[in-house]
C-alpha cells in the first residue's frame, strides 16, 4: 500500500530524514518508535506532503505520489492525524466532519459506535471540547475521508484511557477492512498492543524492523535498543 524509498527530506539547510525505506502493506499496522528528534513527525508531514521530498520515492497503492499536493495524496486515500490535534476551534463537530466527509468515509453515526461523546456533541464547536474529544475529533475527521494508508502522528499522546481503548477499536476495524496504518507513538506499550511490526527510527532512518509478536514476545529487548540508541545519539 505504501512503499518508500531513498526518501530525504528537512527544513531549510538541515536534512533530518536521510534515505529511508520503508513499507506498510494493505491491512498491517506499523509502529514506528524511536526518540525525540529521530525524525519521525518529519517523516509523516513529507508522506503527507506538507515537506517537500528533497530525494527519493513515495508509492501510494503502486502510484507515485513523491511530488503531489496533500489534497492530491488525501484523494487517493491517504490521512493523517497529525500531532496536537491541529482541530478547527471555530467549527462545530458535525461540521468538521460533514466538510471532510467522502463517499466511502466514516459518517457521524459510525463514528458515534466508537466515541459516543462527539455524537453527542456534534453541536459544539471544537474549542469547547475537552482535550481528549478534540483528540478524537482529529480522529474522526481523518476516518471521514475513508482512509486506505492511515498516518498516525502520537496519537495517544494527552489521551484519556476511554479515548485510547476506542483508539485501539478503530486502528483493529481499519486493519480487518484492508487499510494500512503507520503509527507513530512514544508510548511503546500501546504501540506493542496493535503493531503487526515495529520500527525503530534513529537519525533519519529505519534502523531495525521486528515482527509485533517479536516485540511482543521480548519488549524489554527492544526498550533496550531504543535506551542503547538515546545513549550513543
Amino acid at each position: 500500500m505504501l512503499q518508500v524509498r531513498g526518501l530525504r527530506s528537512g527544513y531549510g539547510s538541515i536534512e533530518i530524514v536521510r534515505g529511508l525505506d520503508l513499507s506498510v502493506e494493505s491491512g498491517e499496522v506499523v509502529a514506528l518508535v524511536g526518540r525525540n528528534g529521530a525524525g519521525k513527525s518529519t517523516l509523516v508531514n513529507t508522506l503527507m506532503g506538507f515537506i517537500p521530498a528533497r530525494q527519493g520515492v513515495v508509492e501510494l497503492a503502486g502510484r507515485d505520489v513523491t511530488k503531489a499536493a496533500p489534497h492530491a495524496r488525501n484523494v487517493l486515500g491517504l490521512a493523517v492525524v497529525p500531532q496536537g490535534r491541529r482541530v478547527f476551534s471555530s467549527l462545530t463537530v458535525d461540521e468538521t466532519l460533514s466538510l471532510a466527509h467522502r463517499p466511502r468515509g466514516w459518517d457521524l453515526n459510525r463514528v458515534g459506535t466508537v466515541f459516543p461523546r462527539l455524537a453527542e456533541r456534534r453541536n459544539t464547536r471544537a474549542r469547547s471540547l475537552s482535550g481528549g474529544e478534540q483528540s478524537a475529533l482529529a480522529m474522526a475527521r481523518a476516518l471521514a475521508t475513508g482512509p486506505k494508508m492511515l498516518l498516525l502522528d502520537e496519537p495517544s499522546e494527552g489521551m484519556s484511557p476511554h479515548v485510547l481503548r476506542a483508539l485501539t477499536s478503530v486502528i483493529g476495524d481499519l486493519r480487518a477492512e484492508g487499510a494500512g496504518v503507520l503509527l507513530v507513538e512514544q508510548n511503546l506499550a500501546f504501540a506493542l498492543t496493535v503493531a503487526d511490526r515495529v520500527v525503530v527510527m534513529a537519525r533519519g532512518h529505519v534502523e531495525i524492523s521486528v515482527s509485533g509478536d517479536d516485540a511482543r514476545a521480548d519488549p524489554d529487548a527492544l526498550s533496550q535498543h531504543l535506551v542503547l540508541r538515546v545513549r550513543s545519539d
